[in-house]
């Protein structure tokens, strides 16, 4: 009982530390507001009101006695003198009888006790009106075949003091939950900023306008992310100038070996070894390639359509098929997203004879499809063939042209953009990849 409650508040609640944090100040301003008005208006208002329209309907009640008197003939008196004393304006008609229709308020707390108070003394003897006058009550008694209407004030049945009453009440908390809002929002924007910036370097951005600011703690924690961001940096840094190095040596003693080949006199043999040497070149550029795929480029506009247009331009165009429903701009690297796209289509190429690429547009994100009609690999190899250097030594091996790093370049690129990439078979019998990317 006490998991399903606390599931069905998780559901409801807002999820912004911002929306939490007001909750938590604001609620119990309004639950004491609330309480402090309901006990008001139970023992404060409500008995004043109805002491006050008891008397009333006592006042009424001893006019109508008076008028009924054999011993009061001077109505002009009587109605002159509760003008003068009781505020009451009394009028007599003559031949006539109460209106049919009620114009009393069922909730109305004013009409409510006014009529709990009049039908114990007259029954179904009278009709008021509290809504056709601002300021006044229309009251009227049936006597045989006269009615006697009663005009007097609102204030002689509901005490003016509940308006204020209201606004003090009210408007105290409105200032209080406004002040909160301003607190709450300066103490709340250095998270936020925090968060973004994370996310940012989380994609491989650049992280330049980072400030400490707000709260001790929060502040702590932003110089500490600064710092782990600054060596993490440094240490992507020097692995790409580290291989970079490596790559400059490495490539002097094979130039040499390759100008060495080319003189020998066995060039059957001279063949097969720059064969290998090409080979090792090749395997070089990829090691290269992986450690690079973290590179510093700027984010900009890609238009995604146009860098796959770009990428199958390098192939027959008898040997894919491409299809697009409309022009879709993602924020990225345009050179690693081109590599990625590159690696996956290259995969594809290798192992199947046809292609098939399609772009489609989901929530919040674009989906680009790249099926081909080769060989396919085992499902359990999906998460497998994702690690750098992995091999298969099966029916579809991905390694043949190179040391199985395309996917695992395509993987870090895609993710270090807040994508998404994924394996499964097609109707091709081949290898789908599913490639998503935020917009």
């Amino acid at each position: 009982m006490s998991y399903g409650l606390n599931k069905f508040l998780k559901k409801i609640l807002p999820k912004g530390l911002f929306y939490r944090a007001l909750i938590i100040v604001a609620a119990p301003i309004i639950l004491l507001q609330v309480t402090i008005t309901v006990v008001f208006f139970d023992s404060i208002w409500i008995k004043a009101n109805k002491g006050m329209t008891r008397s009333l309907v006592s006042e009424v009640k001893t006019l109508l006695d008076a008028y009924r008197s054999n011993e009061t003939s001077d109505v002009n008196f009587l109605t002159n003198l509760y003008k003068k004393n009781f505020d009451f304006v009394i009028n007599i008609k003559k031949n006539e009888k109460l209106p049919v229709t009620k114009s009393d308020r069922r909730f109305s707390p004013m009409d409510r006790s006014l009529r709990r108070e009049m039908k114990p003394v007259f029954g179904n003897q009278y009709w008021f009106d509290t809504v056709t006058y601002i300021d006044l009550v229309d009251l009227r008694i049936q006597n045989n075949s006269e009615i006697i209407q009663i005009f007097f004030p609102k204030k002689k049945i509901a005490p003016s003091s509940v308006r204020v009453f209201v606004l003090w009440i009210t408007l105290p908390s409105i200032i209080l939950i406004l002040i909160a809002i301003l607190f709450l929002r300066n103490q709340t924007r250095p998270i936020v900023k925090l968060s973004k910036a994370a996310e940012r370097f989380g994609k491989g951005e650049r992280v330049d306008d980072l400030r400490p600011s707000g709260s001790l703690e929060i502040r702590k924690a932003t110089l500490e992310f600064d710092k782990m961001m600054k060596r993490i940096n440094k240490h992507l840094n020097q692995r790409s100038e580290m291989l970079s190095g490596i790559s400059h040596d490495l490539r002097t003693p094979l130039t040499r070996l390759k100008l060495q080949l080319a003189m020998m006199d066995k060039k059957e043999t001279a063949k097969k070894m720059a064969s290998d040497i090409d080979e090792m070149e090749k395997m070089l550029n990829d090691y290269l390639q992986y450690a690079k795929s973290q590179s510093e480029e700027d984010y900009v506009s890609i238009d995604v359509q146009n860098v796959l247009k770009d990428v199958l331009k390098n192939y027959d165009q008898s040997k894919y098929e491409f299809s697009s429903m409309e022009n879709l701009i993602i924020q990225g690297r345009k050179n690693l997203i081109r590599r990625s796209f590159a690696n996956i289509i290259e995969n594809g190429f290798s192992y199947g004879n046809k292609i098939y690429v399609q772009i489609k547009k989901s929530v919040g994100s674009i989906v680009i499809i790249i099926d081909d009609d080769g060989p396919g690999i085992p499902k359990k190899e999906y998460e497998n063939v994702f690690k750098p250097f992995y091999r298969i030594d099966k029916s579809r091996s991905l390694n043949r042209s190179g040391v199985g790093l395309g996917l695992s370049i395509a993987q870090d690129i895609v993710k270090s953009h807040g994508g998404n990439i994924s394996l499964s078979g097609n109707k091709y019998n081949g290898l789908s990849v599913k490639v998503s990317l935020p917009f």
